[in-house]
């Protein structure tokens, strides 16, 4: 199965195509009905557009696909949304692009261009994440140690969440699942064996692109 990725901030671009208006919007919908309600929104925001349309996709498998294009001819508007949204491998994950007429009709290959392209900039301006399995872990061990442990996680890029001064230091982290093994032989040659380390169940975590 080919990665699939998740929208990473909610964001609304604007382009302007032969004198209509295009407002793009992306949103993360882990479910159809809040893909429903976001275009309900948008409507709602945009009562005097000419078209709202749009797509979604729902499902890591994308078991739920639907396009509209919402007075737009067949075809030429939800369509090429989805088609941007399955290009870059996005789930649950809804654009809704409306559309201001501005007075020069642009044909069906222009609103395909054009719904594509916004579509397209709407993902682009978002940013895409991944679904990451992680393991939560809280690792104690003394200060001679920490100097060394903390330039090992910079070079990594293991997450720091927290970290806790007693007699001893506890840093609580988010360690990816795959590099468990690499990680705790690690820790073991710096402390020389000397930590505690309590590893919880294994999470889902988002990773930028």
């Amino acid at each position: 199965m080919e990665q699939q990725y998740l929208n990473r901030l909610d964001t609304e671009t604007e382009t302007v195509i032969s004198k209509s208006r295009f407002i793009s919007y992306i949103r993360r919908t882990p479910t159809e009905e809040a893909a429903k309600a976001f275009i309900s929104e948008i409507k709602t925001r945009h009562k005097s557009a000419n078209h709202n349309c749009s797509a979604y996709i729902i499902g890591e498998s994308a078991l739920i696909q639907k396009a509209n294009d919402d007075g737009e001819p067949s075809g030429t508007a939800g369509v090429p949304i989805l088609e941007v949204l399955k290009q870059e491998g996005m789930y649950d994950t809804t654009i809704v692009v409306t559309r201001y007429f501005g007075g020069i009709k642009l044909g069906g290959g222009g609103l395909i261009r054009a719904y594509s392209g916004s579509a397209s900039s709407a993902v682009k301006a978002s940013g895409k994440v991944v679904k990451i399995p992680v393991i939560p872990m809280e690792v104690t061990m003394d200060y001679t140690n920490t100097s060394r442990f903390e330039h090992y996680l910079g070079e990594t890029g293991i997450e720091i969440r927290d970290i806790t001064y007693t007699d001893r230091v506890t840093y609580f982290l988010h360690v990816k699942e795959a590099d468990r093994e690499a990680f705790t032989e690690r820790l073991q040659e710096i402390t020389k064996n000397t930590h505690g380390i309590d590893e919880h169940d294994v999470i889902q975590a988002e990773g930028a692109v």
